[in-house]
């Protein structure tokens, strides 16, 4: 995890590798080289960290990614090195950004073998795939798709997410850390689990292949359980 101590520092090595990436020979498209800072911690063309934090943004719903950058630009989203890097772009350039990252057709690695013991994993699979009626906690995959990639234009992916990423983000909209538009559907749900309930859920998710090549629904079965900011009508 990053220490604030530290963010000063990473601002100005995202600075150095814009810098680098306009000085280098043009071997890349002019995207390319502008979202290098991206890369510089989400990995290789954002197929996500192998620290176990950074996710991966390759292939997410445009829509998505892009509500996410206005998050961190605007203080929905709190981590200060994205808003650092944010802050002074435009809506057009971060649709941009958010247009290329989605835009990216890249495998995704074999997950990691979960060492929890079983009866956690069934529990994060039956949060997952059924809910818990009694606490009002709809099924993950009601919202975001019977095969967990998510759905076009706005709902993420599940799979392919470092567990202390999953987990970390559960926690943050349990917290209040974590905002979206209102009506904010995850920060209701996640209020109603458990930290077990969020360890099981991340333990599960984490240690699932990816299936369907990762690509997202073109659009839900039925209308959301739950009614959603930023989720577009036509998604629901």
């Amino acid at each position: 995890m990053i220490r604030f101590t530290a963010l000063p520092a990473l601002l100005i090595g995202a600075a150095l590798i814009c810098t680098a990436a306009h000085a280098a020979p043009d071997t890349t498209t002019d995207i390319e080289q502008r979202v290098l800072a991206c890369t510089g911690c989400h990995g290789a063309e954002g197929r996500a960290a192998a620290d176990g934090y950074y996710p991966r943004i390759a292939g997410k719903p445009a829509g998505y990614l892009y509500n996410q950058l206005l998050n961190f630009r605007d203080g929905r989203r709190q981590y200060p090195l994205m808003t650092g890097l944010l802050q002074t772009l435009s809506d057009d350039y971060l649709r941009e950004m958010a247009s290329h990252f989605a835009a990216l057709e890249l495998p995704y690695p074999p997950p990691a073998r979960s060492t929890q013991k079983p009866a956690t994993l069934a529990h994060g699979e039956a949060l997952v795939r059924r809910g818990d009626a009694t606490r009002d906690i709809p099924a993950c995959e009601s919202c975001h798709g019977s095969a967990l990639t998510g759905v076009a234009p706005a709902i993420p992916g599940l799979l392919g997410l470092p567990r202390d990423y999953l987990a970390a983000q559960l926690a943050g909209w349990k917290s209040g850390i974590r905002q979206a538009h209102a009506p904010d559907c995850m920060a209701q749900i996640a209020q109603r689990m458990s930290a077990d309930d969020i360890q099981a859920v991340a333990h599960w998710l984490s240690s699932q292949a990816v299936a369907e090549g990762g690509k997202p629904a073109a659009r839900l079965d039925k209308a959301l359980p739950i009614r959603c900011g930023g989720v577009q009508e036509g998604a629901r």
